[in-house]
């Protein structure tokens, strides 16, 4: 065979490599574009807001943040912030809410409602006192409140949800579609809180995360026991048993909602 042959069979193996490579690079690529077109639509609805430190643009709030904040810390148990988090989660994360606000909130509230309390009360002293120590715990405490109140309420909504949801899942898993195609048909045919959390627990999945770390994830962010109970087993069921969680799940469901309505 002639140097030339040689030459053109080594050129065409160059070639083909470089094709290959190029392909390679071009599916990551596309499944990182895929990752982060997921990821930025958790963020739009679930993720936690990150004031930014731009006084210049309106919040004058963010300049004093830092040490309001620290004031709450000081002044609170060990590990708020994680059960601060924990509440922000049951709550469904709302916009701007994050735990460091709450926190400079709590500060704020504290010498506000401190300082409001004793000017009421500035002629005498004494009273001054006890007022501004009742107004700055009622300042220091009521975030909490505002929260744990937000987190009852869309909690109950759930629960409230939860039977028809459970409905429409079991139609769709007894007529054949797979346990995910399942929750996006109720995702996609349902709204509320409910709905939402369906679709933050297929977008983690699309992003890389198995169905248990999914299902974990969404069991910590409700209190409703019977969808607890349903996102366990459906974590580590077979499609068979998926239809019989969801539906004992759903009898359970009605039957606690029939008991509340009497």
């Amino acid at each position: 065979m002639s140097p030339a042959i040689f030459l053109a069979c080594g050129l065409t193996a160059i070639a083909v490599a470089i094709a290959l490579l190029a392909l390679t690079l071009l599916s990551a690529r596309t499944q990182r574009d895929a990752a982060a077109r997921a990821l930025i639509a958790i963020e739009t609805g679930y993720s936690r807001y990150v004031p930014q430190d731009h006084p210049a643009t309106g919040d004058l709030f963010a300049s004093v943040s830092g040490w309001l904040r620290r004031l709450a810390v000081a002044l609170s148990p060990h590990g708020l912030a994680s059960t601060l988090q924990r509440r922000l989660d049951l709550a469904g994360n709302p916009p701007r809410w994050t735990a460091d606000r709450i926190l400079a909130l709590k500060g704020l509230g504290l010498l506000g409602l401190a300082f409001l309390a004793a000017l009421y009360e500035l002629h005498h002293i004494a009273l001054a006192i006890v007022c501004a120590g009742l107004g700055g715990a009622v300042g220091f405490f009521l975030p909490d409140l505002l929260l744990y109140n937000a987190g009852l309420k869309r909690q109950a909504k759930i629960q409230l949800a939860l039977p028809d949801a459970l409905d429409m899942l079991t139609v769709c898993v007894e007529a054949g579609l797979g346990f995910d195609a399942a929750l996006a048909q109720v995702a996609r045919n349902t709204t509320g809180p409910l709905a939402a959390e369906f679709a933050r627990l297929l977008q983690e999945m699309q992003i890389g995360n198995t169905r248990s770390q999914a299902l974990r994830g969404m069991a910590n962010r409700t209190t409703v026991p019977e969808m607890r109970s349903t996102v366990r087993v459906a974590g580590r069921a077979s499609p068979a048993r998926n239809i019989i969680a969801a539906s004992n799940a759903r009898l359970i469901s009605r039957a606690m909602s029939s008991t509340s309505a009497v």
